[in-house]
């Protein structure tokens, strides 16, 4: 927080007039929507609220955001939020059931992103920011799924996905992996097209068609990555 602080005061004292804020769309979950017992996928945008997060990482994330609209009101900073999913490349230290190129993939059915999205969003957020003046924005690969497929997604989530994906099934058994069979909430990045003009690049359709032709998977994957800070931390 304080570091944000500083780098907004520092923007206005040199005059800028633009500031884009890498946010989380892990502040939007509460722990009632993490455990996911509702009967039917929760559907995810700009408008939820209220906001509960669940840990001090979204706690520290959503009142920066409530720094950068302070700015926007109290200097005229104008400020982009990009509530950024998830594209990190090593492997997820909360979930074992699935290969780390497996879960990666079915997250771009509903909550992740290529960094190389993540990226270009950020460069357009930038480019556009005087115009919107404060605006928040959630960044995620788009979701094939419509919200009348709620209920069916938290029930039987691979029948749906083999409707909109009908040879998915069999190229994901060619690799010895499994489609989801339950998705608790869908990430709906619709919003940041419409306003932004923004659409992530690469989506599930894109991780079938490096399947169907044995290509490089899209997207970073790499189990021994450490961050910067681990790796200084060692040396």
């Amino acid at each position: 927080m304080t570091g944000t602080l500083n780098l907004l005061e520092a923007a206005v004292s040199a005059g800028h007039d633009r500031f884009v804020f890498t946010s989380t769309t892990s502040l939007m979950i509460s722990q009632e929507i993490r455990q996911e017992t509702a009967s039917a996928a929760l559907w995810l945008d700009e408008t939820l609220g209220p906001l509960a997060p669940r840990n001090i990482y979204g706690v520290t994330k959503l009142a920066a955001e409530g720094l950068c609209r302070l700015h926007f009101l109290e200097y005229g900073l104008n400020c982009v939020v990009l509530r950024t999913g998830r594209f990190f490349p090593e492997e997820d230290d909360t979930h074992r059931e699935l290969s780390g190129p497996n879960l990666k993939a079915n997250e771009f059915l509903n909550r992740r992103l290529t960094v190389e999205d993540a990226a270009d969003a950020h460069v357009m957020a930038l480019d556009r920011a005087p115009a919107l003046g404060f605006e928040v924005f959630l960044l995620s690969a788009p979701t094939p799924f419509v919200r009348s497929e709620a209920q069916e997604l938290k029930r039987a989530a691979a029948e749906v996905i083999e409707r909109h994906f009908p040879d998915a099934p069999a190229l994901y058994a060619r690799r010895g992996w499994r489609l989801p069979t339950s998705i608790g909430r869908v990430y709906d990045a619709g919003r940041i097209e419409r306003v932004l003009g923004f659409r992530c690049a690469t989506d599930f359709s894109r991780v079938l068609d490096a399947l169907r032709s044995d290509r490089k998977l899209p997207f970073a994957y790499g189990p021994a990555w450490r961050s910067p800070r681990e790796t200084l931390a060692v040396s």
